[in-house]
């Protein structure tokens, strides 16, 4: 067995992780929406307080397999920088990552309408586009793409579920777009015409601003951090990867695993003693 999960249980992770974040978003509004009828700020607390918790949880729970990314911009961004230096994802595993995120936001809001007896099939028509929108977008996606590889850089990915999940719930009120800065989830959120649905019309001006953001968050990740490539790897959290490992390192792997396997399982043999009073392995 070398090092690293395989790709089909790593995407398996990204849709699955990807469509249970947009079902928090997008439920979590309807709920507000429903629970909180004449209170706009209200209903902005209540929504963004649950996607602080549910996004922390799914890093939690699907980092370890995927590193957690959720988001084309993170993995684009994984991709860009580690290129050079051999490190991050590859490039073909960054499609099927972006792919598989892309189709589980759109699931993920089919099922918060089916939870909340909506069509499950629907458009949004709320609008989103302005200039301030598209500026808030810039700057909370830089800020995500900041602080994920910033904390890759200096060894505290571990702390990337809290970490994220606060930022992202402070985004949602310091920047006047309420901080989507995931090309998935603004996809996803499409096609639920409720509180956190977006206009197919403003979805494509949102979605450029977010890559100019991870741009932007990439560009200060280098200026602050300039051997920031070497981790890469860490990024969203610390995750098995093969994608870069070497074939004599694989075997390597396969063989100290091995011989870890052999030494735990003769330390852990219970022993005993024949008749004559010798001591004898049990089998």
């Amino acid at each position: 067995m070398t090092m690293g999960g395989s790709l089909p249980r790593k995407l398996l992770a990204e849709f699955v992780g990807s469509a249970l974040l947009v079902t928090v978003v997008v439920g979590s509004g309807i709920a507000a929406a429903r629970l909180s009828p004449d209170d706009v700020g209200l209903q902005l607390l209540e929504n963004s307080t649950a996607t602080v918790f549910g996004l922390a949880v799914l890093i939690l729970m699907f980092g370890p397999v995927s590193g957690a990314h959720f988001n084309p911009a993170v993995t684009a961004a994984d991709w860009l920088l580690g290129r050079r230096s051999g490190t991050g994802i590859a490039g073909g595993d960054a499609l099927a990552y972006v792919s598989v995120q892309v189709f589980g936001a759109v699931g993920g809001a089919w099922l918060a309408n089916a939870m909340f007896d909506r069509r499950i099939f629907e458009i949004a028509t709320k609008e989103r586009v302005t200039s301030g929108h598209l500026l808030g977008e810039v700057v909370a996606t830089a800020g995500l793409i900041a602080l994920i590889f910033a904390l890759a850089r200096t060894g505290r990915a571990g702390l990337a579920a809290a970490a994220v999940g606060a930022y992202i719930g402070a985004a949602y009120w310091f920047t006047s777009s309420t901080s989507f800065a995931n090309p998935a989830v603004t996809v996803g959120r499409m096609f639920s015409d409720s509180f956190a649905g977006i206009a197919p019309s403003s979805a494509p001006a949102f979605i450029a601003a977010q890559l100019v953001g991870a741009l932007v968050g990439l560009a200060l990740t280098r200026a602050l951090y300039p051997d920031v490539a070497e981790s890469a790897d860490e990024v969203v959290v610390p995750h098995p990867s093969s994608a870069h490992l070497k074939p004599e390192q694989g075997v390597k792997i396969d063989r100290i695993t091995r011989d870890t396997t052999s030494s735990k399982r003769s330390v852990h043999r219970p022993t005993g003693r024949s008749q004559d009073g010798s001591n004898t392995s049990g089998a």
